[in-house]
């Protein structure tokens, strides 16, 4: 693995997207936009609340990382969102990165038909036209990297996801990142525990900054998320809701372990 990671897949993404314009234009995306099926609550679920042992789950589809190779390469998207549905996930989140994360817009497609619950597209957005792409899609929320975009594109990408109807979970791993946010009016803040230039992981980083955030502020933690421990030490800082993928894909026995997540 390379150092600098991020700029390395912003680069082939900015390539990416060029490239798909040549095929579609942004205008054509906007029509079909406008045409998507019905929102499902991916927001009003990490809501939820019931007192301190409250668990939002939003289990990940995913099938390899640029950290940890390959993690279930031949996984079948649609059994992976039956169990997790099973399970008590609460959201799914489906990697549509090919090069890097081995994900695409079919594994988020079947994973959608057959689940009912809210989604969202992981990848990394550094365009409008992945925002109108997303609710062609079907998306109900969407991933915004702090560290990747600039405030003024944090800001409007924000303000283009709510004229779409799109959740946003921005995402941020530093006291920097989470200025950018509170600046862009950031309200559903994503905290990686995983440095993505790096691809060091460092649990405390959700506890730290979950402490920085405001009251109407509702943190997401993500990645390092393996026990049921885990989750313990996190709730103790006010945080309900984890974004899970590696640990849940590896279980031997998915939606007995993502129940054992919830237990008290």
């Amino acid at each position: 693995m390379e150092k600098n990671f991020l700029s390395i897949i912003v680069d082939h993404k900015k390539q990416e997207v060029a490239l798909a314009k040549k095929h579609i234009s942004e205008n054509q995306l906007m029509k079909r936009a406008a045409k998507r099926d019905g929102k499902r609550p991916f927001l009003e679920n990490l809501k939820r609340y019931n007192g301190v042992n409250t668990v939002n789950i939003i289990a990940e589809i995913k099938r390899a990382s640029p950290s940890k190779g390959d993690i279930d390469i031949n996984l079948n998207p649609e059994t992976l969102a039956k169990e997790y549905e099973k399970g008590g996930a609460c959201a799914l989140s489906v990697l549509t990165e090919t090069k890097y994360f081995k994900g695409s817009f079919d594994d988020f497609k079947k994973t959608r038909d057959v689940s009912s619950l809210p989604m969202l597209r992981k990848d990394f957005m550094i365009s409008a036209y992945q925002l109108y792409e997303s609710c062609v899609l079907n998306a109900d929320a969407v991933l915004l990297i702090a560290r990747i975009l600039s405030k003024t594109q944090l800001k409007d990408y924000l303000d283009l996801s709510a004229e779409l109807n799109l959740d946003a979970l921005v995402e941020i791993n530093s006291e920097k990142d989470l200025e950018s946010a509170n600046d862009a009016g950031a309200k559903l803040i994503g905290i990686n525990n995983r440095n993505l230039s790096s691809f060091d992981t460092d649990i405390k980083t959700a506890m730290r900054l979950a402490c920085l955030l405001d009251s109407d502020q509702i943190a997401v933690a993500a990645s390092g998320i393996t026990s049921k421990d885990d989750i313990i030490k996190n709730q103790s800082f006010g945080i309900y809701n984890f974004l899970i993928g590696e640990s849940l894909v590896k279980a031997e026995s998915t939606t007995d372990f993502l129940k054992s997540l919830y237990s008290l």
